[in-house]
């Protein structure tokens, strides 16, 4: 494992009373442990996965590629500063990586387009295609496929919400094929039961405080899914 484990140090906490430090879950977990090649963040929306994914990010020296920031109405000051509060560990120094969100891979295949009007040789590196001209999931596998030959560190906060059932299906593929090489890490938000059907990876589940170590059949993904499949006439009265 390139990243072998995080903690948190409530006491670097500028304050105990807004988002994020004010979860629960935040102020119970000490420390998360990485010993396989891919983790998954599990949790209801708002239960800190996707907060933590995005303040390692910012920790590991990674970028988040974003939009130019809007005006909020209610500004929360502390948003993006529980990553002053991680202490990461690396096995044998620290590697590159990046950071995926499906809410801003769209702008990054518009930036994409405009680099390759100037030089069409970098789309070789994405299939030799524009990501543009295909579709949303074909483009995110395409990304997927070239940019996880790389060795380094991979975050990406649900991937699933742009891809279909089989689409789904070959990102877990590609997960198991590229994890088993030991060059890449995967650290992965998500809702997809397809995804977390990764063999040999974690689960951490954040609607536990602290956070816990849980197996797939455990997860509430694995059970409302199945439980749906199986009688899904219950659900249709």
């Amino acid at each position: 494992m390139h990243l072998t484990s995080i903690t948190i140090d409530q006491s670097k906490y500028p304050t105990c009373d807004y988002y994020p430090f004010n979860l629960p879950v935040f102020q119970k977990t000490k420390r998360i442990t990485f010993n396989a090649p891919v983790t998954f963040f599990v949790g209801e929306n708002g239960s800190g996965k996707s907060t933590l994914l995005q303040a390692l990010s910012r920790s590991c020296g990674i970028h988040i590629w974003q939009q130019m920031e809007r005006t909020r109405c209610n500004n929360n000051p502390y948003e993006n500063k529980f990553c002053d509060s991680l202490t990461i560990e690396w096995s044998n120094g620290r590697v590159p990586g990046s950071f995926f969100g499906s809410d801003i891979f769209h702008h990054f295949t518009e930036i994409l387009d405009e680099w390759a009007a100037a030089d069409p040789g970098q789309l070789e590196y994405f299939g030799g295609k524009s990501l543009i001209t295909q579709s949303h999931g074909e483009s995110l596998m395409s990304f997927f496929r070239s940019r996880y030959q790389i060795k380094g560190l991979y975050l990406l906060d649900e991937p699933e919400t742009a891809l279909s059932p089989r689409s789904q299906l070959a990102l877990l593929e590609l997960l198991t094929e590229t994890g088993a090489r030991d060059h890449a890490q995967f650290i992965i938000a998500t809702h997809s039961p397809i995804l977390l059907a990764c063999p040999r990876a974690l689960i951490y589940s954040f609607d536990y405080s602290p956070v816990r170590q849980i197996l797939y059949e455990e997860t509430e993904h694995y059970k409302i899914y199945r439980a749906f499949l199986e009688n899904r006439t219950n659900y249709l009265k």
